[in-house]
């Protein structure tokens, strides 16, 4: 039993020394305290009586204090151990994230230069392109198939008295 005594010299506090100023204290029900503690009552002189009275056994008078709180002690391995392991943990995400990064790195770097060897291929199409429907062009494949330019163009009269004029068939082959 865990008993504490005060120094002789210190004052005790009482109830009324609380906050409430002593207002709600009552007189009849005065009980002394030291902070938290209850400290043992003052015993007042009973009135005597005329008729002696049987003595009762007085029981051992104990000082009543308040408890401290039990101690919390919380095991440190199982601790520790989750905190390895939440670091370790976000050492090898980390290290995962990093390899991924210069994997996409690697992927990012041949796809550009997929995208240029693509450029340069859409260019020399567009480029052919152009050059095919040139007019020179043109001329020049008419001439190979056997086409040619016409002089004269060819007429038709319709029936209604409209003339109708088109190109005639080229005169060289």
């Amino acid at each position: 039993m865990n008993v504490t005594t005060l120094p002789a010299d210190r004052q005790r506090k009482t109830q009324r020394d609380s906050r409430s100023g002593g207002r709600t204290t009552n007189r009849e029900n005065y009980y002394p305290v030291d902070g938290a503690t209850a400290l043992k009552p003052q015993v007042r002189p009973e009135p005597q009586s005329t008729k002696p009275q049987p003595k009762k056994p007085q029981p051992k008078p104990t000082r009543l204090t308040v408890a401290p709180p039990a101690p919390v002690a919380a095991p440190r391995a199982p601790f520790v151990a989750l905190v390895l392991v939440l670091v370790l943990t976000g050492v090898v995400g980390i290290l995962v994230l990093n390899t991924k990064i210069a994997e996409n790195a690697f992927v990012l770097d041949d796809l550009h230069r997929k995208q240029s060897s693509l450029d340069r291929d859409e260019q020399r199409l567009k480029s052919d392109i152009a050059k095919q429907e040139s007019p020179a062009y043109l001329a020049t494949r008419a001439t190979q198939f056997g086409l040619g330019r016409t002089t004269s163009p060819a007429s038709l009269l319709l029936p209604d008295g409209t003339k109708l004029e088109m190109p005639g068939p080229s005169g060289s082959k």
